[in-house]
């Protein structure tokens, strides 16, 4: 784990534009979480708005269901290098775990995709209602991580139909038999799109069928890993090969 240096005690998020001087109210969720971390009442904290503005602020007020923060000062941070994933509709509590790991390392949108192998699935992770599930996962990563920049999340689509999304991106499909993926990288700074398939695997009319479309097959080496280390781990692959800016303490525009 990386620590930068900063004062302060947590990071909340809340939505909307930022800027120094503006009072803040952060709702019930905020206020236990800063009652079960004891902040108190001038305690330094940093409120994060998801799209690029991360505002320094205190503690103005604590109250049972709301907390008012100050913003003293904000800074911006530019997005980084697009990073697409594209996760298979599966086990629902192994899919929040991964959204929340890949928000951790920076990716820049999220779509559940259908394969054939993921109606077998239950209880899985589908629909507008798993959507408000998996952004507020998101977002409590994002807090955790202290990050500038939260997912976009896509709607759930068919593996067939991808194009969309992923157009201008290198696709990227995992699977134990293609080339090393860090063979695959494109030069720094171009769109990645990273497509992860259910547990058990592609089948191979699906995988055929996303060659046909563009997709270039890759590995992360010999081993059969569950879906969601497998998004975990091309993820931190290529964020380490092209980190971008910290979202968190990195020479940034103060305001």
């Amino acid at each position: 784990m990386e620590h930068h240096t900063r004062s302060e005690v947590a990071c909340f998020f809340a939505e909307g534009t930022l800027g120094a001087g503006a009072v803040i109210t952060l709702g019930d969720r905020v206020a236990h979480h800063a009652k079960v971390r004891r902040i108190e009442v001038g305690d330094r904290v940093a409120v994060t708005n998801g799209v690029g503005t991360i505002g320094h602020a205190r503690v103005a007020r604590l109250g049972k269901r709301e907390m008012e923060v100050s913003i003293e000062r904000v800074e911006q941070f530019g997005a980084r290098s697009d990073l697409r994933l594209y996760a298979p509709v599966a086990d629902r509590d192994r899919m929040l775990w991964a959204a929340e790991k890949a928000t951790e390392l920076g990716i820049s949108s999220w779509q559940s995709v259908r394969f054939r192998r993921s109606a077998s699935v239950t209880p899985r992770g589908e629909g507008p209602a798993f959507a408000e599930r998996l952004r507020a996962r998101m977002i409590g990563a994002l807090e955790q991580s202290f990050g500038a920049w939260l997912p976009q999340i896509l709607p759930d689509a068919m593996h067939g139909n991808l194009d969309g999304g992923a157009r201008g991106a290198l696709k990227l499909v995992l699977d134990i038999g293609g080339e090393p993926i860090l063979e695959a990288l494109p030069p720094r700074g171009s769109p990645v799109a990273v497509l992860v398939g259910p547990e058990g695997g592609l089948e191979a009319d699906e995988l055929a069928g996303l060659v046909a479309e563009g997709w270039r097959t890759v590995s992360l080496g010999s081993s059969m890993v569950r879906f969601e280390t497998a998004a975990t781990a091309a993820i931190a692959v290529i964020r380490a090969v092209y980190p971008g800016q910290p979202s968190f303490g990195a020479t940034s525009s103060a305001q």
